[in-house]
Parts: structure tokens; C-alpha cells; sequence
């Protein structure tokens, strides 16, 4: 199937590994050009090498209010558009709903709902009739997990934004879904002690191409639950 992504611009943030970086090669492989960000200026100069022409980098910390609009400046001054936008960051700090502060609550917003919808709001403007957001977080979206409180949270709240834009977004053109993990084998997974089954992050980054191509037009407001059937297990 063509995708409708040769020559297409994407952003693709926090990418230098795991499902951002998965993401970013399935992107590059339909012919898209890529501009991925990362805070660690080693591990991006690793993937500019690896991924080869097409894809450029740059340093951004997602965290940081100014980075996203600054994301989205380099990318259009570099190729003269934006079409794609794949929203990613890390996750906050485990532990359970009581567990937390007010301080704790607020950095968790910061990186899994505001640093994704700053990102969205400064790239609308530079899709002109036609664009593609997705936004990378978890299947705790439809799923809370007890031990991942401020994922939770800042996810679900990010999810609701999402189907609230949807269709102010078609209107102009423009499709936002929720790519939603559950177990992928990946760093943040060894992280938080994950054992079991896994999907492999190759196949979970063909699945945010198709969400960000031609043919998923009609498809937006959605969160697409890539988990291995965990949630249905669990539910």
C-alpha cells in the first residue's frame, strides 16, 4: 500500500530511541522527510548516521515551553512545510495515586499533555489543507495502571484534548489520534521492570505511519490501543 508520504515533512519528537525512533524510521522508509529531536545530542548523532538521508536533527528537550514552536520553525525553514507531527516524550516516574505531590503532578502534565498540545497548536498553522498528528502515549489511556498514577493522568487528560480538537482539526484538513503502547520492548519497558510478552517496535511504528498517511484520512479522534490483546485481558 502507498502510504502518501513521499516528500512529506514530519517532526517526530523524543525519537532517539525506543517508539519515537520506530516511529521516525517507518516515517523515513515511506519517503518522508524527518526532523527528530531528542535531549541527548550523542544519541542523535547516532541516529542521523543510522537513518541516513532524509533525516536531520535536533537537540529540544520537550519538557521546556519554547521547544516544540522551535521544532516546528526549524523543520519548515529547512524544507518549506509541515505535513506530519508525531508528538512523544518520556514517561513520569512510577508510583501510585496518593503517592504524589502537587510539584510531581504539574512536571508530569508538562511532559504528556501540554509539551504534546504546545507542539500540535504551533504546527497547525503550517499545514496548509492537509495534515497528520499523532500522538504517542500509552493503553492506560483506556486502561489506568495502578502503579503508573501521573501516566494516567497526564495521558487520559491528553486524550481528551485530542477528541476536543478533532473536529476543529477537519475542518482545516487535519486528522489527531492516539497511538496507544502497551508492552514494546524498549528501554523505558526495562525501566519499569517489564517482563512477558512484547511487540516489537519496528511493527509499532508502521502502524503510526499508517495513522499519519494517505489513506487514514477519514480516520481521526481515535485512540488505536497497540497492546497484544493485554487491555481486552485485563478489562
Amino acid at each position: 500500500m502507498d502510504l502518501g508520504l513521499q516528500d512529506r515533512v514530519a517532526v517526530v519528537t523524543a525519537a532517539s530511541k525506543g517508539l519515537g525512533l520506530a516511529s521516525a524510521r517507518a516515517l523515513l522508509g515511506e519517503g518522508a522527510r524527518v526532523l527528530v529531536s531528542s535531549r541527548d545530542p550523542s544519541r542523535l548523532a547516532q541516529v542521523r548516521a543510522e537513518l541516513g538521508p532524509g533525516c536531520e536533527t535536533s537537540v529540544a528537550d520537550m519538557n521546556d515551553p519554547l521547544a516544540p514552536a522551535r521544532l516546528v520553525d526549524e523543520a519548515v525553514q529547512r524544507w518549506g512545510r509541515l505535513d506530519v507531527v508525531v508528538a512523544n516524550n518520556g514517561g513520569p516516574p512510577a508510583g501510585t495515586a496518593m503517592s504524589f505531590d502537587d510539584d510531581a503532578l504539574q512536571s508530569a502534565l508538562e511532559a504528556n499533555l501540554l509539551s504534546a498540545t504546545r507542539l500540535v497548536r504551533a504546527a497547525v498553522p503550517h499545514m496548509n489543507g492537509w495534515g497528520r498528528i499523532c500522538l504517542i502515549t500509552s493503553y492506560s489511556v483506556v486502561l489506568p495502571v495502578r502503579a503508573l498514577a501521573l501516566s494516567n493522568v497526564a495521558r487520559t487528560g491528553l486524550y481528551a484534548w485530542a477528541r476536543s480538537a478533532a473536529p476543529e482539526l477537519m475542518a482545516q484538513g487535519i486528522t489527531i489520534n492516539l497511538a496507544c503502547p502497551g508492552p514494546h520492548a524498549t528501554d523505558r519497558m526495562k525501566e519499569l521492570g517489564g517482563s512477558g510478552p512484547m511487540g516489537d517496535p519496528a511493527e509499532f511504528g508502521r502502524i503510526v505511519a499508517f495513522l499519519c498517511s494517505e489513506p487514514a484520512a477519514w480516520v481521526s479522534g481515535t485512540a488505536v490501543v497497540v497492546d497484544g490483546a493485554a487491555t481486552a485481558t485485563q478489562g
